[in-house]
């Protein structure tokens, strides 16, 4: 049974998605993010939400839980909403609401932020539910190899970006335990002053650092009884291999950023 924390949790399953080679994911999601920064206009962005649906349907995550990662979110798209329109002033006038004048230019901006921001979480919502920890930690450290020729410590890296990925949900899922003990005691987190708010949210956040590092430092323990050494060297039993199907979404993926980005500069 899993949380309803889903961003950074790995779902089990025997998918294509789950089976594409962890160096190539890794690689799509960078090569769609540097396309979904285009101005690529409407039916670019259409055509990479169309190839994310595919994406997610092959995968077989559902569609509630992609809509469960992208509703954290909401709160940041209404933010940067309210500051496109009251700092953007290019444009047609669209309405005037008191002293405030909104512009199309704010409208657009706005639009394609969120559009952008949806899209990125799309991706890396299909990346962390389809990819295991320790294949992200292995796809990570076979793309930085290269480095290790100026001295990059590309193992350790790859380490700690998996970590990182890995906690996200077990520190959210703190977050949420500490808020449901903190109202329990009477704090109340949407009502009060603003000085009253600040101090429920300071009586969040000092137990949840508490709580992080104290798990990071069970973590090293943990590691450290176990001999672990990041600069020894070390064999696989897993080795990741290339597969007929990774050439065919590699190549497909290339024509989808590809046909987005010539979007970019027609329109």
């Amino acid at each position: 049974m899993y949380s309803n924390v889903v961003l950074g949790q790995y779902l089990p399953g025997n998918s294509l998605i789950h089976r594409l080679d962890p160096r190539l994911k890794i690689g799509l999601l960078m090569l769609m993010l540097v396309t979904v920064f285009f101005p690529c206009g409407f039916w670019g962005y259409l055509l990479i939400f169309a190839y994310l649906c595919v994406a997610q349907t092959l995968s077989g995550i559902s569609v509630k839980r992609v809509i469960s990662a992208i509703k954290p979110m909401l709160v940041m798209l209404v933010f940067l909403l309210i500051f496109n329109v009251l700092l953007i002033r290019t444009g047609r006038v669209v309405a005037t609401l008191g002293p405030v004048t909104v512009y199309s230019g704010g409208l657009y901006q706005s639009l394609y932020i969120a559009v952008r921001l949806v899209l990125i979480v799309m991706m890396t919502t299909l990346l962390t539910a389809t990819t295991k920890p320790l294949d992200m930690t292995l796809g990570l450290e076979h793309l930085l190899s290269p480095l290790r020729k100026i001295g990059f410590p590309t193992y350790e890296v790859a380490m700690m970006i998996s970590i990182a990925l890995r906690f996200i949900p077990t520190l959210l899922e703190e977050t949420q335990r500490i808020m449901k003990a903190q109202a329990s005691r009477g704090v109340d987190f949407n009502e009060g002053t603003f000085r009253e708010k600040v101090t429920s949210v300071i009586s969040l956040i000092i137990p949840l650092f508490i709580s992080a590092f104290q798990r990071a430092d069970d973590l090293a323990n943990a590691m450290e009884s176990r001999n672990y050494n990041p600069h020894a060297k070390r064999t696989r039993y897993h080795q990741l291999r290339w597969q007929g199907y990774d050439t065919a979404a590699l190549l497909i993926s290339l024509l989808v950023s590809g046909i987005a980005i010539a979007m970019s500069f027609v329109l």
